[in-house]
């Protein structure tokens, strides 16, 4: 099925994150449609329904409640139906342990949260655009962490 949008998803427990994010597509002239959820739990439950659009791009915090990024990526990649989403981490956290974790898991790009409105937005427009299938056609670290 083709689409006039890319499809967005972001898991994260905060609030305020949620908000900036959809703002910051709602400033982007990128056709898309956002969806958000405060944890894992109910990103998973979407997820899994079968009457679900799946996102092009994921957006997954680690830190959450119930259950966190790196379970929900776990999960993610053992499912058929939902290994080719391409997954962005994206965190509060630049821990190199993180980031060697996420990679080998099989997240696509990690993000560290930018403090900056204007930042958020250019991450944003650069991750919607990114050729994912150079990004997602063999692991490599070079391309994994994106730098602002």
């Amino acid at each position: 099925m083709t689409t006039e949008y890319i499809n967005i998803c972001l898991a994260d427990d905060d609030e305020d994150d949620r908000l900036f994010f959809t703002e910051a597509f709602d400033e982007l002239r990128i056709n898309t449609k956002v969806q958000t959820f405060n944890d894992g739990v109910a990103l998973m439950d979407y997820l899994n329904d079968d009457d679900s659009i799946l996102p092009n791009v994921l957006f997954l915090d680690l830190n959450m409640p119930r259950k966190n990024g790196v379970e929900c990526l776990l999960e993610i990649k053992q499912n058929e139906k939902l290994n080719d989403i391409a997954i962005a981490i994206y965190s509060t956290s630049s821990s190199e342990d993180h980031i060697e974790e996420t990679f080998i898991n099989g997240a696509n790009i990690y993000i560290k949260k930018p403090n900056d409105f204007e930042k958020l937005k250019k991450i944003l427009s650069e991750i919607v655009t990114i050729n994912w299938q150079y990004h997602t056609s063999g692991l490599n670290k070079e391309n994994f962490l994106m730098r602002m």
